[in-house]
């Protein structure tokens, strides 16, 4: 597979960063209300990751170790500040939406996750598809999850009415455990779907499925 589209896969289905990975749980489960929030913070996060992991792959050998935490914090807080005042001038209905978890972008461990983990090892162009992969696969789930809270707790999809005049909406699943609730059931069908995730590369004779297994699990490496 072409390391650029691998790199895309990975962040979307490999290694989705909520329904995988599960960071980032807090927007994932606060701010999926109605599926426009949920793009709105997904797209938002991406726009963060893709430039963040651009700007640290660029400046890798020129951050000292000692201090390069404190340094991707600064890089990724100039770049959630631009796409703050970008929302709040352009969208701010979405901006009144989303409040404070726009700010709270910084400290997404999501995005300072992949710059540790990933920008400040690898070449710019890797990177920032990296970056764009896990930016999509966060969006998605924030979306769907949204998309399906926002059906089931109002009838209405980005918005706009699409349920009978007779449904009854559940408001539970605008609440939040509505949020839990909508998560698990996404990951329950993943898990039945045998969505081969990174887990089932590194243990041996693995089938996805954890649930119905007994045996203790050995990687690649040796290890249990």
């Amino acid at each position: 597979m072409n390391p650029l589209v691998e790199r895309l896969y990975n962040g979307i289905v490999k290694e989705n960063p909520s329904l995988v990975l599960m960071l980032g749980m807090c927007p994932t489960l606060a701010v999926t209300t109605s599926a426009t929030n949920g793009f709105g913070m997904g797209v938002s996060t991406l726009a963060v990751l893709v430039m963040s992991n651009l700007v640290i792959s660029l400046c890798r050998k020129a951050i000292p170790d000692e201090v390069r935490l404190p340094a991707y914090i600064v890089i990724v807080a100039s770049l959630v500040t631009v796409v703050e005042l970008l929302t709040e001038a352009y969208v701010p209905a979405l901006y009144s939406a989303l409040g404070i978890y726009i700010p709270l972008i910084v400290v997404n461990c999501i995005i300072l996750g992949r710059a540790e983990a990933y920008a400040s090892k690898n070449p710019p162009l890797l990177s920032t598809f990296d970056g764009l992969g896990m930016g999509l696969g966060f969006t998605i789930a924030l979306t769907i999850v949204g998309f399906v809270r926002e059906l089931l707790g109002a009838g209405t999809a980005f918005g706009y009415q699409v349920a009978p005049d007779f449904y009854e909406p559940i408001a539970i699943f605008v609440k939040a455990p509505g949020a839990f609730l909508v998560l698990a059931i996404i990951i329950a069908i993943m898990n039945g779907a045998n969505i081969m995730t990174r887990a089932d590369e590194i243990v041996e004779d693995c089938d996805g499925c954890c649930a119905r297994c007994s045996k203790v699990c050995h990687t690649k490496e040796g290890e249990e």
